[in-house]
């Protein structure tokens, strides 16, 4: 039974994905506030043309880079005009009575709409980018300057053609031409009405936050994120979550509101635990979890264990016989411990949160067979992982290449 827990830890807001009392995904609240995913209005503070950037004036003395190489279009405030359709509000871009549409030079005192892509890491400032994007349970809906990005793709982890077809062809008469779409892997198999009734939610979201920018004052947030406890939520396959618990308030009402609106499906599973002798980290064993988590030594039933060494250029997972002590023939030993390690290897890449380039060198199999096997149960057990994961290949000396999506930090630089 899968329990989404949600707590305070060190005073910060800590959620684990628990399989019983192990821990499958561990994501700590970051220690600065995040500003990702917010959309601004910001001020073109300095145009620096050898390095084809801009810097933009966020308000509050934050100061975002923004590429021009990248954006070569703004969303100037002064040229985003709206007509009126009855009440709804409907931004046209590049029609007659519109601002000509080839973009002009941005020039220091410009007011743009920008949204946050990367938060600020140590000495680099927040990454901003033109192509504004609302992300749903089942879609995520993308706005770009020029109105020419106007498609309809899918999540790479959707193979079904079949699928994807009959999805386009409900999809694209009710989409915003001016819009990109992308579809979820959430939205597999989803009832049509959903994926329907969130793309028309959050086209109307994106038409108000255009049409209300001209009319804010410089510097105004437009849109603020989610909190990171809701967005876990929301990314989340509902049927991979059998209940949510926390133990504050606040976050309980929040989500409580969330859910109501936005997964009613999921309301239900809710809860809000309270006992005073026994704290909801305590009862789950989050500490052990965390503990564990940055140990470079992972033992496996068998008695086999990983080694996992995190550089600033990879990670490298070792395989190792340990203490086991198989009776079957040295083929067979060598197999039941690299496919033992296969499953662990997916788990703790999710669990760590590694990304980027990882190496796993398996122990020395010389059945191709075996080997094409290990690949296979290896590819299986990574695919449920909701960051993209990819299983490479296996190189000449034996060691299995994968790469997997960086989203946030790893675990252990979230916890220090």
């Amino acid at each position: 039974m899968n329990k989404l827990i949600i707590t305070r830890l060190d005073g910060r807001i800590l959620t684990a994905l628990m399989d019983d009392t192990r821990a499958v995904q561990l994501d700590f609240e970051d220690q600065e506030p995040s500003n990702l995913g917010n959309i601004y209005i910001g001020k073109v503070k300095d145009v620096v043309p050898n390095i084809r950037a801009a810097f933009v004036d966020l308000g509050g003395g934050a100061v975002g880079y923004y590429s021009l190489e990248a954006n070569p279009e703004p969303w100037l405030t002064s040229r985003i005009q709206a007509r009126f359709s009855g009440k709804e509000e409907i931004v046209r871009m590049g029609t007659k009575d519109m601002a000509p549409r080839t973009p002009r030079p941005l020039r220091p005192g410009d007011e743009i709409i920008v949204q946050v892509l990367k938060d600020a890491v140590k000495t680099k400032d927040p990454v901003l980018t033109a192509e504004l994007t609302l992300t749903g349970r089942y879609c995520v809906l993308s706005a770009d300057p020029s109105g020419r990005k106007n498609y309809i793709r899918f999540s790479g982890k959707i193979s079904d053609n079949d699928w994807k077809k009959k999805t386009t062809e409900f999809l694209r008469p009710a989409k915003e031409e001016t819009f990109g779409l992308i579809v979820r892997t959430n939205a597999y198999q989803a009832p049509q009405g959903e994926i329907l009734g969130e793309m028309s939610r959050l086209t109307q979201q994106m038409k108000q936050i255009l049409t209300s920018a001209p009319h804010r004052t410089c510097f105004s947030l437009l849109y603020e994120e989610m909190p990171f406890y809701a967005a876990r939520l929301r990314d989340h396959d509902a049927q991979t979550v059998d209940e949510i618990v926390t133990d504050d308030e606040e976050i309980f009402d929040r989500l409580n509101s969330y859910l109501r609106q936005e997964q009613p499906d999921m309301a239900g599973r809710l809860r809000l635990y309270k006992d005073p002798l026994l704290s909801l980290a305590k009862l789950y064993s989050i500490e052990k979890n965390l503990h564990d988590a940055i140990q470079k030594r992972v033992w496996l039933s068998s008695g086999a264990y990983l080694v996992i060494e995190q550089t600033e250029a990879m990670t490298v997972i070792d395989v190792n016989t340990g203490k086991f002590t198989g009776r079957k023939t040295m083929r067979e030993t060598m197999r039941m411990i690299n496919l033992e390690a296969a499953k662990e290897t997916a788990r703790q890449l999710r669990l760590r949160n590694l990304s980027g380039i990882i190496l796993v060198d398996f122990i020395n199999m010389e059945s191709a067979e075996d080997r094409e096997e290990l690949l296979r149960i290896l590819t299986g057990h990574c695919s449920g992982d909701p960051v993209k994961t990819t299983v490479v290949d296996m190189t000449r000396l034996g060691l299995v290449e994968i790469t997997r999506k960086k989203t946030r930090r790893p675990l252990y630089e979230q916890w220090r």
